[in-house]
Protein backbone atom coordinates (compact mmCIF):
# COMPACT_ATOMS: atom_id res chain seq x y z
CA UNK A 1 0.00 0.00 0.00
CA UNK A 2 0.77 3.44 -0.58
CA UNK A 3 2.45 5.33 2.54
CA UNK A 4 0.88 8.23 1.00
CA UNK A 5 -2.82 6.78 0.99
CA UNK A 6 -1.80 5.11 4.50
CA UNK A 7 -1.34 8.83 6.29
CA UNK A 8 -4.15 10.02 4.43
CA UNK A 9 -6.25 7.27 5.93
CA UNK A 10 -4.93 7.53 9.51
CA UNK A 11 -5.24 11.21 9.30
CA UNK A 12 -8.76 11.50 7.84
CA UNK A 13 -9.92 9.00 10.41
CA UNK A 14 -8.97 10.25 13.59
CA UNK A 15 -9.76 13.90 12.72
CA UNK A 16 -13.68 12.93 11.60
CA UNK A 17 -13.75 10.79 15.25
CA UNK A 18 -12.49 13.89 17.09
CA UNK A 19 -14.17 16.18 15.32
CA UNK A 20 -17.43 15.27 17.59
CA UNK A 21 -15.15 13.89 20.38
CA UNK A 22 -13.89 16.88 22.25
CA UNK A 23 -12.08 14.82 24.94
CA UNK A 24 -10.12 13.54 22.11
CA UNK A 25 -9.33 16.37 20.40
CA UNK A 26 -8.21 17.79 23.85
CA UNK A 27 -5.81 14.89 24.75
CA UNK A 28 -4.28 14.84 21.12
CA UNK A 29 -3.82 18.81 20.74
CA UNK A 30 -0.64 20.23 20.72
CA UNK A 31 -0.60 22.00 24.12
CA UNK A 32 2.96 22.99 24.95
CA UNK A 33 2.40 24.06 28.18
CA UNK A 34 1.37 20.25 29.09
CA UNK A 35 3.86 18.78 27.42
CA UNK A 36 6.30 21.38 29.17
CA UNK A 37 4.31 20.87 32.91
CA UNK A 38 3.34 16.74 32.64
CA UNK A 39 6.14 15.94 30.26
CA UNK A 40 3.24 14.43 27.12
CA UNK A 41 5.54 14.39 24.43
CA UNK A 42 3.54 12.60 22.69
CA UNK A 43 1.47 15.85 21.57
CA UNK A 44 4.39 16.57 18.96
CA UNK A 45 2.85 14.35 17.01
CA UNK A 46 -0.07 13.46 17.93
CA UNK A 47 -1.37 17.24 16.51
CA UNK A 48 -0.90 16.21 13.35
CA UNK A 49 -3.37 14.09 12.61
CA UNK A 50 -5.74 16.59 14.20
CA UNK A 51 -7.83 19.04 12.20
CA UNK A 52 -10.25 22.00 13.03
CA UNK A 53 -12.87 21.19 10.30
CA UNK A 54 -13.26 18.83 7.26
CA UNK A 55 -12.12 22.37 5.14
CA UNK A 56 -9.10 21.71 7.45
CA UNK A 57 -8.55 18.21 6.25
CA UNK A 58 -9.54 18.27 3.09
CA UNK A 59 -7.58 21.28 1.94
CA UNK A 60 -4.04 19.45 3.88
CA UNK A 61 -5.09 15.84 2.71
CA UNK A 62 -5.50 16.95 -0.87
CA UNK A 63 -2.50 19.04 -1.02
CA UNK A 64 -0.60 15.88 0.27
CA UNK A 65 -1.69 13.93 -1.98
CA UNK A 66 -0.93 15.54 -5.07
CA UNK A 67 2.88 15.84 -3.71
CA UNK A 68 2.92 13.01 -1.62
CA UNK A 69 2.05 10.73 -4.19
CA UNK A 70 4.81 12.48 -6.83
CA UNK A 71 7.25 12.28 -4.32
CA UNK A 72 6.91 8.20 -3.13
CA UNK A 73 6.07 7.00 -6.86
CA UNK A 74 8.97 9.36 -8.77
CA UNK A 75 11.08 12.03 -7.34
CA UNK A 76 11.99 9.96 -4.15
CA UNK A 77 12.14 7.08 -6.07
CA UNK A 78 14.69 8.10 -8.31
CA UNK A 79 16.53 9.73 -5.40
CA UNK A 80 16.46 6.85 -2.80
CA UNK A 81 15.24 3.78 -5.01
CA UNK A 82 13.20 1.31 -2.72
CA UNK A 83 13.59 3.48 0.22
CA UNK A 84 11.30 6.17 -1.15
CA UNK A 85 8.40 4.96 0.62
CA UNK A 86 9.90 5.36 4.05
CA UNK A 87 11.97 8.53 3.59
CA UNK A 88 8.46 9.81 2.51
CA UNK A 89 7.73 9.02 6.26
CA UNK A 90 10.50 9.93 7.70
CA UNK A 91 10.24 12.89 6.30
CA UNK A 92 6.72 13.45 6.97
CA UNK A 93 7.27 12.54 10.77
CA UNK A 94 9.90 14.49 11.38
CA UNK A 95 7.78 17.41 9.57
CA UNK A 96 5.12 17.72 12.23
CA UNK A 97 7.33 17.32 15.08
CA UNK A 98 10.09 20.11 13.59
CA UNK A 99 6.88 22.94 12.78
CA UNK A 100 5.95 22.85 16.48
CA UNK A 101 9.16 23.37 17.84
CA UNK A 102 8.97 27.32 17.79
CA UNK A 103 5.49 27.54 19.21
CA UNK A 104 6.87 25.38 22.24
CA UNK A 105 10.16 27.39 23.01
CA UNK A 106 7.64 30.18 22.92
CA UNK A 107 4.52 29.36 24.86
CA UNK A 108 5.71 26.17 26.85
CA UNK A 109 4.43 28.46 29.77
CA UNK A 110 1.39 29.58 28.54
CA UNK A 111 -2.01 27.38 29.11
CA UNK A 112 -4.06 29.09 26.87
CA UNK A 113 -2.08 28.24 23.68
CA UNK A 114 -3.01 25.05 21.80
CA UNK A 115 -2.63 24.11 18.05
CA UNK A 116 -3.52 20.87 15.67
CA UNK A 117 -3.37 20.36 12.03
CA UNK A 118 -1.11 18.44 9.39
CA UNK A 119 -0.19 21.81 7.77
CA UNK A 120 3.37 21.76 8.67
CA UNK A 121 4.18 18.09 7.56
CA UNK A 122 2.49 18.69 4.26
CA UNK A 123 4.61 21.99 3.73
CA UNK A 124 7.54 19.64 3.95
CA UNK A 125 5.57 17.47 1.14
CA UNK A 126 4.88 20.22 -1.02
CA UNK A 127 8.12 22.08 -1.00
CA UNK A 128 10.53 18.95 -0.80
CA UNK A 129 8.69 18.10 -4.32
CA UNK A 130 9.18 21.59 -5.39
CA UNK A 131 12.57 21.84 -4.40
CA UNK A 132 13.13 18.77 -6.56
CA UNK A 133 11.15 19.78 -9.33
CA UNK A 134 9.50 23.21 -9.26
CA UNK A 135 7.80 23.37 -12.44
CA UNK A 136 6.04 19.95 -11.70
CA UNK A 137 2.64 20.52 -12.82
CA UNK A 138 -0.65 20.54 -10.79
CA UNK A 139 -3.79 19.99 -11.32
CA UNK A 140 -6.76 19.83 -9.09
CA UNK A 141 -10.46 19.07 -9.71
CA UNK A 142 -11.32 22.75 -8.98
CA UNK A 143 -8.74 24.29 -11.04
CA UNK A 144 -9.53 23.55 -14.97
CA UNK A 145 -5.50 24.17 -16.05
CA UNK A 146 -2.41 22.92 -14.76
CA UNK A 147 -0.21 25.06 -12.62
CA UNK A 148 3.48 25.16 -11.94
CA UNK A 149 4.39 23.51 -8.61
CA UNK A 150 5.76 26.44 -6.93
CA UNK A 151 2.65 28.64 -7.65
CA UNK A 152 0.81 26.24 -5.70
CA UNK A 153 3.41 26.71 -2.95
CA UNK A 154 2.99 30.20 -2.92
CA UNK A 155 -0.81 30.14 -2.85
CA UNK A 156 -0.57 27.00 0.16
CA UNK A 157 1.35 29.22 2.23
CA UNK A 158 -1.26 31.64 1.84
CA UNK A 159 -4.15 29.26 2.89
CA UNK A 160 -2.47 27.63 5.79
CA UNK A 161 -2.14 30.47 7.11
CA UNK A 162 -5.61 31.91 6.88
CA UNK A 163 -7.01 28.68 8.29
Amino acid sequence: MSITFLIIIITSAVSILAFNREKMKEDMLFWPYYINREGQYYRFITNGVLHADAMHLIFNMVSFYSFGMALENYLFKALFGELSRAMLAILYVTAIIAAVIPDFIKYKNKSYYRSLGASGAVSAIVFAAITIQPNMPIQFFFIPFKIPGFVFGICFLILSASL
